[in-house]
């Protein structure tokens, strides 16, 4: 037919767009289910999946450096007036320089202790603080010097200089990033309402709060409509309105 022009066949979706997509629904889901679990069961699947990624990480690094345990030589036993200094500075090495494995075990502990630790500090004082971060990277450091035998034969006290190093360490860090980082003075009225949606995965809708002047004092007066009204979708609705129930802060405006 004379006149007729022909559309152009319509591209087919992107496949890294759509997996990161589902990726991302997924994400949001979990985080979901995870917040309505107990703290226990929250605690032991934060600590078991940062262990795992920890446990790759430090598989990874000991496989891209040699095994420099092999270099050492062997911790003498059983030697008449020996140093006991001595022999502990050899048993560190050998922790600290294992291979694929060891370096596994090492940051499998760290990385689930802290994490494990950070989501009960969440759970009990509802805030992300140096004070939290510094009672996580305490507890990650005083296991993992019980795991890696790092320090002399008083494993107690190895322990607690451990965790000690690392929450003034971590303590450090943390409030290094909160000088550097800038505090958006004119989010303040959005602090709580942050907090919320971070927590369960929908920080993209924290500009639908705004659009609709949701600030953290409405979020106990929140109903199902009210966020339909700014385009949420059923979905986060319903987590937003159920993590609002939950929690007694948001819950009451305080």
């Amino acid at each position: 037919m004379q006149g007729m022009v022909l559309a152009p066949p319509a591209s087919p979706p992107n496949p890294i767009v759509l997996v990161q997509a589902r990726l991302k629904d997924l994400e949001i889901g979990f985080r979901g289910w995870l917040a309505k679990q107990s703290i226990a069961v929250e605690a032991a699947v934060v600590t078991a999946s940062n262990a795992a990624q920890g446990a790759a990480i430090g598989g990874l690094l000991g496989t891209l450096t040699s095994d420099l345990s092999s270099a050492l030589p062997a911790t003498p036993n059983n030697v008449a007036g020996l140093n006991p200094e001595a022999m502990a500075s050899f048993k560190n090495a050998q922790a600290l320089a294992g291979g694929p494995l060891v370096q596994a075990r090492n940051f499998a502990v760290m990385a689930g202790a802290n994490a494990g630790i950070s989501s009960v500090m969440k759970r009990i004082r509802g805030v992300e603080d140096v004070q939290s971060s510094m009672v996580a990277a305490f507890g990650s450091g005083a296991l993992f010097s019980l795991v890696s035998g790092v320090g002399g034969p008083n494993q107690a006290a190895n322990a607690v200089t451990s965790g000690l190093f690392f929450a003034l360490f971590q303590g450090g860090m943390y409030m290094v990033g909160q000088k550097f980082t800038p505090s958006p003075t004119e989010d303040t009225h959005y602090s709580q309402t942050r907090g919320l949606l971070t927590s369960l995965g929908l920080q993209k809708y924290e500009n639908n709060f705004k659009k609709g002047l949701l600030t953290d004092n409405t979020l106990p007066l929140l109903t199902d409509s009210a966020l339909k009204d700014i385009n949420i979708p059923p979905g986060p609705r319903l987590l937003i309105l159920d993590q609002i129930h939950r929690n007694p802060e948001l819950r009451n405006g305080s």
